[in-house]
């Protein structure tokens, strides 16, 4: 089921990331507009453009969900093999995604201090060899 619901997701995404399907909705709702003086802006006329907006958008949270997670997993799991073949990397930096925000927020502040550092240092060498 899973693999069913992962294959189905990412081809649902990526159907409906497609131009020609935004403009296929954007004349579907230009379609809805032009026809409401026909039903006189009745309630059943939103009522309609409403339920099947709302039953879309309900689907496609969990279709786009899908597709996002494993998309980001496969991502992260890229970044871990960088990070292992690298022998100067910090093996910590493995499975950062499995942290605390806390621990997340403590490493950021270390690491913007060394880049800080580093910017110093970068700009401090570019100075001298302007001079």
């Amino acid at each position: 089921m899973n693999d069913f619901f992962r294959k189905f997701s990412r081809k649902v995404a990526k159907f409906t990331g497609n131009p020609y399907v935004f403009i296929i909705a954007v004349l579907t709702i230009l379609s809805w507009l032009i026809s409401g003086p026909i039903f006189n802006f009745s309630n059943e006329w939103q009522l309609v453009m409403n339920t099947i907006t709302s039953i879309i958008t309900f689907l496609m949270v969990f279709i786009i969900q899908n597709s996002q997670n494993h998309d980001t997993k496969a991502m992260q799991l890229k970044l871990d093999a960088i990070l292992y073949g690298i022998k100067e990397a910090d093996d910590e930096l493995i499975d950062l995604e499995d942290m605390s925000d806390e621990e997340l927020d403590k490493l950021d502040k270390f690491y913007s201090l060394i880049a800080e550092k580093k910017r110093k240092h970068i700009h401090a060498t570019i100075q001298k060899r302007r001079k």
